[in-house]
């Protein structure tokens, strides 16, 4: 039986920032269930991304556990109720490292690290859990191996992502998957982007080409930020010096402007990882220095977790160590580098965050650790920060004329939606789910759904005259 530990964590700490203290306000952090390896999936590590489904509930993978112990897909509840999907075997691969990423056919497309039969595969999973193997991976620079990470909807309907090639061998390759021609290798990534740990999934921005960082390699051998454009062209945009952090493998967020927001979880002035800010033209800023060393000291250390950019517009994350127990924490950032302390672990209620967190369109931060918990196996939980409900998008660019998935709550009242506010037909398909025509004449700016009750904005902006 679940052990559920709701804390209402309001406290005034002094907080050792190099910005001096702050003291952080109300939040509600809840334990909404504990993971058991013997039952059910456990330890969901590195991204582990959780993803929205249309039906408005949660879905992610356990990258061990389950009835083979080769780990899991499960679905849960906004309430912390769990279902498991998918048990692993071996025969449909083993160990699904990085979490789920929504399609816009409803299903759900994830990896394998392993497989019995190959190098990991890349899959695709129903909400009612049928699972279809799409791509076996053989291995080498033809193909690639050991995926660590989901792939990312592109705003064509297809998948981009990346993959090692070999255990141990310095290079990676980036591919594409369609449900017209299959699964093909864009490039090496390799040959421009040196180094190896293609482990941070890739974010498509706002002029349509992807972004990511891999965990070694570069210049300074601390890893790199670079771009990848939807046919496999590749490019370096920062090099980590150690300085501005290194050795990270958390994905990336960007924001309205284009600037794209990151942690890394070494160097620093301070040792203890970073968070950063990053142009695609490759001027970096620091907004955050974690110290390395940090048990038994209020403040964290060692950011692995992504971070969301909440509809706020402030930076949300967690670390994998720090805290009073050691167990990490939890933290809001502004934008310009001011860092607030929500909550700290305990063990009890979950400890060493590796996975990049997810806000539902209820307004709730939801996240995964690796450990702890009643069982050890981590668990999932909430973080209510006092934000705003709103709906988000399936992706955020594209032409006039495209259907755009939009996700959100209370949806089967929809009365209009508008792209920066110009009127557009809709398809309401679920009470989380509607799709919507791009109108013509639409700019870029905010979507707002206006229901019976409600109005929802975006939080994002929608871009208009990116090609798919």
């Amino acid at each position: 039986m679940d052990l559920r530990a709701l804390r209402l964590v309001t406290f005034a700490i002094s907080l050792w920032t190099l910005l001096g203290p702050v003291t952080a306000t109300a939040q509600t952090y809840t334990d909404l269930h504990n993971f058991n390896c013997a039952t059910e999936g456990c330890g969901p590590t590195y991204t582990s991304l959780l993803a929205q489904g249309r039906d408005g509930n949660l879905y992610g993978t356990a990258s061990s556990g389950g009835t083979y112990g080769d780990g899991t897909v499960f679905k849960i509840t906004p309430k912390g109720v769990v279902t498991t999907l998918h048990n692993f075997d071996g025969t449909d691969g083993y160990y699904p490292m990085g979490g789920l990423v929504l399609g816009t056919d409803g299903n759900f497309y994830g990896t394998t690290q392993f497989s019995n039969t190959g190098a990991g595969t890349l899959f695709k999973i129903t909400p009612a859990g049928v699972l279809t193997t799409l791509h076996t991976f053989a291995g080498g620079l033809n193909d690639g191996a050991s995926p660590l990470t989901a792939p990312t909807l592109g705003n064509d309907g297809n998948f981009y992502g990346a993959s090692g090639v070999d255990q141990g061998t310095n290079a990676g390759i980036s591919y594409k998957y369609s449900a017209q021609s299959g699964y093909t290798v864009l490039s090496t990534l390799g040959q421009t982007v040196p180094g190896s740990g293609f482990i941070a999934p890739l974010i498509q921005g706002i002029d349509g080409n992807f972004y990511s960082t891999n965990y070694g390699g570069g210049t300074n051998g601390a890893g790199t930020v670079y771009s990848l454009s939807t046919t496999g062209g590749a490019n370096v945009i920062y090099n980590f010096d150690t300085t501005h952090g290194g050795w990270g493998y958390a994905p990336l967020v960007q924001d309205a402007q284009g600037n794209l927001y990151g942690t890394e979880a070494q160097g620093g002035t301070l040792g203890g990882g970073v968070v950063f800010k990053v142009t695609t033209g490759g001027s970096i800023t620091t907004l955050y220095n974690f110290t390395d060393y940090c048990p038994g000291q209020s403040y964290g250390c060692v950011p692995s977790g992504g971070l969301v950019l909440g509809s706020d517009k402030n930076l949300y994350g967690s670390t994998y160590r720090g805290g009073a127990n050691n167990d990490g924490v939890l933290f809001k950032l502004t934008t310009s580098g001011t860092y607030t302390q929500l909550a700290t672990l305990d063990g009890s209620d979950g400890a060493a965050t590796e996975s990049t967190p997810i806000q539902l369109t209820n307004g709730t931060i939801y996240g995964v650790t690796s450990t702890g918990g009643a069982y050890g196996g981590g668990v999932l939980y909430s973080l209510n920060a006092g934000l705003k409900p709103f709906v988000g998008l399936l992706f955020n660019t594209g032409n006039v004329g495209m259907t755009v998935g939009v996700l959100g709550q209370g949806l089967k009242s929809t009365k209009s939606v508008t792209f920066n506010g110009k009127s557009a037909t809709f398809k309401v398909i679920s009470n989380n789910y509607l799709t919507a025509v791009v109108p013509s004449g639409a700019t870029t700016g905010s979507v707002t759904v206006k229901t019976s009750s409600s109005t929802y904005e975006s939080n994002r902006q929608f871009v208009v005259g990116v090609n798919p």
